[in-house]
Parts: structure tokens; sequence; C-alpha cells
């Protein structure tokens, strides 16, 4: 399948953050935005994520009362998830 270029210009502090979440998956820059902008554009993922959605609006307060609501998370004191 033939490739496109896309070029595109952000401020500094959306780079860093970027850089940042590149660097916590494990990528560099280029194949984590490649990544995210492949997800962006696969429709199945839309869909799938609609359809998740849409269960939770239509059939949230249901499902919390047959099987109840998660414990909220502990926190140690640095705010990290016990």
């Amino acid at each position: 399948m033939a490739k496109k270029q896309i070029n595109v210009r952000v401020e500094e502090d959306v780079y860093a953050t970027i850089e940042e979440r590149a660097k916590a998956a494990g990528m560099d820059v280029p194949d984590y935005a490649r990544t995210v902008l492949a997800d962006e554009g696969n429709d199945l993922r839309h869909r799938f994520l609609n359809a998740g959605a849409h269960f939770t609006e239509e059939w949230g307060d249901h499902f919390a009362e047959r099987f109840g609501h998660p414990a909220p998370a502990k926190h140690d004191t640095r705010g990290n998830a016990a």
C-alpha cells in the first residue's frame, strides 16, 4: 500500500507531552504519532468505542445495581495506586 506523509507543527509544550507519552509507550515520537493517527483513522475502533458508550448510557445504572460499583483505588502517599 502506498504511504503518504503528514507534516504537523505543534507548540513546544504539546510536543513535550507527546514525547513523554511516546517514551512511556516505549516508542519514539514518529512511531507514537503514527500509531495514534492510525488508531484515530480506524473505523472499527470508533464503532467499538461508540457501542461501549451506548451500552454505558443505556445499561450502566442497571449494571451497577446488579453488580455494584467498583471500589475506588487506594493510593499511597505519592498518589500511586496501591
